[in-house]
């Protein structure tokens, strides 16, 4: 047997993701300008709209700031998760990041457990900032009863990882770093339209708001608005209804078929590294 010492074994991808997922939001924090843009901007559209629509919404109970208050808060979500992920990770792999990552003994998951806690940790706190803005300023009630809480709970969770996978999987779609923010905030801007963020749904002509149902956001809005808003509001929705069992049904399909999508697409090296 060799005298030498045996070499301490590494620790295993989830130990490994924690440190990841740390050393990710200590960069997030130190980069001010990302910081201070993804937690305004939803708080200044927001601000923008309530205060330019204000009246009452007829015969829902509600007035129109309490309604862009809780659309805000989904895209808010899916900011956090889709755009920031579609566009960090391309640019990761344009500077060769992801690339020099592979060739580590990190496990591969590591670095995706790292983005969840990353998305994780700023999905709950621009939602936290967003709730606080919608109370305060314009009126937005908080859930009254443990049920609604556990809607909001399960409508995070699965919006946030649809969201995040999807995110993952855009991130392949950019030829460089630069053209990422392109690719990834014009259809996530042109969602917001069609699925209730910016419009209500009331107003959005039909056919739109089919293609915004094939998307996470429109039903991430409508759950969400279920959860913030009296049950004198559903008479705005579509059906009339929140639709909580197709709210669910198809966030988890998005969930399903964004880590499909991820294990199809995703590249450790830029197109022009072959």
């Amino acid at each position: 047997m060799s005298g030498g010492a045996t070499p301490a074994a590494l620790p295993g991808a989830w130990a490994l993701g924690l440190r990841r997922g740390a050393l990710e939001i200590r960069q997030f924090v130190r980069q001010r300008d990302a910081v201070v843009f993804t937690f305004a901007f939803p708080v200044v559209f927001l601000a923008l709209f309530a205060s330019i629509f204000h009246d009452t919404v007829e015969g829902s109970g509600v007035t129109a700031s309490q309604l862009y208050a809780a659309g805000m808060v989904a895209a808010g979500i899916m900011s956090t998760s889709f755009q920031s992920l579609g566009i960090s990770i391309a640019v990761e792999r344009d500077e060769k990041v992801l690339r020099r990552l592979r060739g580590t003994p990190m496990p591969p998951a590591s670095y995706f457990f790292g983005k969840v806690w990353l998305v994780l940790v700023t999905g709950l706190a621009e939602t936290a900032v967003l709730l606080l803005v919608g109370t305060v300023v314009f009126d937005l009630d908080l859930p009254a009863s443990a049920a609604k809480w556990f809607a909001f709970a399960w409508i995070f969770a699965l919006g946030l990882t649809g969201c995040a996978l999807l995110g993952i999987a855009v991130s392949s779609l950019p030829r460089s770093g630069k053209s990422a923010s392109s690719v990834v905030v014009l259809p996530f801007l042109i969602l917001q339209f069609i699925s209730g963020v910016f419009i209500p749904v009331g107003q959005i002509p039909g056919w739109l708001l089919d293609v915004g149902a094939l998307f996470p956001l429109k039903w991430m809005c409508q759950g969400l608005r279920g959860v913030f808003l009296p049950e004198s509001a559903a008479v705005l929705e579509q059906a009339g209804d929140w639709e909580y069992g197709k709210v669910a049904l198809v966030l988890g399909a998005w969930v399903l078929g964004g880590l499909a999508l991820c294990l199809l697409t995703f590249r450790w090296k830029g197109r022009r590294d072959g």
